[in-house]
C-alpha cells in the first residue's frame, strides 16, 4: 500500500510540475509521507505482537520506572523496548517520566507506569517473577545483580525441592524467585 501511494503521488509530482525547485519540495513532502506511514505501520504491528498476551504490569511510585527497565534489560536477553511514552508538561505525572511503556525481558512481555497517585499499596513477594536459569553461572549473575541494594529472602540453596534456589527482592521492590534444577 505504501508502494502504491508513494508512485501515486510522484506520478501526480511529476506530471503536474516542470519547476525543479517545486520537485524537490514535492519529493521532500513525499519521504515525509513515507517516514509518517513506516512510523504508523510500525505501531501498528507491535500493537498487533501484543494484542492478547498477558503481561506483567509494573507499577513504580518513585517516579524510577525507566531505571528499572533499563536495569531489567540489561540483565536479560532478547529484551527490548517495544513502546514508551512520557508524561507531558501540564498532565498529572513529572514531566518527561514514563506514563506507559511495554517491554520484553527474554521475550516476556512486561509492562510499567511511573504512578502520579501514590498508592497505599507497593510490591509484594506474594506476586513474583520465576525464572528457570539455564547453568550456575545464569543464576549466581542474576541473584547476585537483583539482589544488589535489595533484600536477599532466601540465599541461594538447595531447599529440597530444587538443587539452587534464591528468592530477591531488588532495588526497586520487585521480587525474583531464581531456579536451577
Amino acid at each position: 500500500m505504501k508502494r502504491i501511494i508513494t508512485v501515486v503521488l510522484f506520478s501526480l509530482i511529476i506530471s503536474s510540475c516542470s519547476d525543479s525547485k517545486k520537485n524537490a519540495i514535492q519529493l521532500e513532502k513525499i519521504k515525509s509521507l513515507e517516514t509518517k506511514i513506516d512510523s504508523l505501520n510500525q505501531l501498528v504491528e507491535s500493537s498487533k505482537s501484543t494484542m492478547g498476551q498477558i503481561a506483567t504490569f509494573l507499577t513504580f511510585q518513585k517516579d524510577n520506572a525507566e531505571q528499572a527497565m533499563n536495569f531489567y534489560m540489561d540483565l536479560f536477553d532478547n529484551s527490548k523496548i517495544i513502546n514508551l511514552k512520557r508524561w507531558e508538561k501540564g498532565s498529572p505525572g513529572k514531566e518527561g517520566k514514563i506514563m506507559h511503556a511495554t517491554f520484553k525481558l527474554n521475550d516476556k512481555l512486561f509492562m510499567c507506569s511511573d504512578s502520579p497517585a501514590i498508592h497505599a499499596w507497593g510490591f509484594t513477594p506474594a506476586v513474583s517473577n520465576f525464572i528457570e536459569c539455564k547453568d550456575e553461572n545464569q543464576i549466581k549473575k542474576l541473584f547476585t545483580k537483583l539482589s544488589e541494594n535489595g533484600k536477599v529472602m532466601m540465599p541461594l540453596g538447595n531447599y529440597g525441592f530444587s538443587q539452587n534456589f534464591g528468592f530477591v527482592e531488588d532495588q526497586f521492590g520487585v521480587s525474583w524467585q531464581l531456579n536451577l534444577e
